[in-house]
């Protein structure tokens, strides 16, 4: 028995991303398994067309998360080492954590400065709200960069003091080119920091 042809790939302009899309009906959402982190959702959806779908998705608590790309001085970035269980390895990134009830994300980001680099920040700027494998996890993560930081340690919840690195602005294509700077909202964190201070040189 031969299996239907997948629909065709429908092509449209950039222009036309401005009009909504109508999502699809979730028909029913049943948890299929959890952890003490984690909820395994199942949506039983039906799209526009009358396609039925099951899709699963990962629930988590919907508090958000932010991560900040600390600026030392107007030439040197500080970044964090720390142990990742998903890899089993250290990993270069830089302070992040889960928003707290109560907190904004500046609030958070500067605690989490706090916490993991000893450092807190004058100013802080928002670059941009990412989202981590949206296709099966519902949670979004808003970067900021720090500026004008001074000296401010709080404890948190780190089971061992995390390494505090700077790394000079110039040598940023090495830092890309390291295997334990992978994590892929570090990355992304980097090159719009990156962008921001070249537009603010311009």
């Amino acid at each position: 028995m031969t299996q239907p042809s997948p629909p065709p790939a429908v092509p449209i302009s950039a222009d036309t991303l401005a009009q909504e899309k109508c999502k699809p009906q979730i028909l029913k959402a049943e948890i299929v398994a959890q952890s003490r982190l984690f909820k395994v959702e199942a949506l039983h959806l039906q799209f526009a067309n009358g396609e039925e779908r099951v899709y699963e998705r990962l629930r988590g608590g919907n508090r958000g998360a932010v991560m900040v790309v600390p600026l030392l001085d107007a030439n040197t970035l500080l970044l964090v080492r720390e142990y990742a269980a998903g890899t089993h390895s250290y990993e270069l990134g830089f302070p992040k954590g889960l928003i707290d009830p109560g907190e904004d994300a500046f609030e958070a980001g500067n605690r989490e400065l706090m916490e993991e680099a000893g450092f807190g920040a004058n100013r802080l700027i928002a670059l941009k709200q990412v989202s981590l494998a949206p296709g099966y996890f519902a949670s979004r993560m808003d970067i900021l960069l720090a500026q004008e930081l001074f000296p401010e340690q709080r404890v948190g919840d780190e089971p061992e003091p995390l390494d505090v690195i700077p790394w000079p602005l110039d040598r940023i294509d090495e830092l890309l080119a390291r295997p334990d700077f992978s994590e892929s909202r570090s990355i992304s964190a980097l090159l719009l920091a990156s962008k921001w201070l070249a537009e603010q040189s311009n």
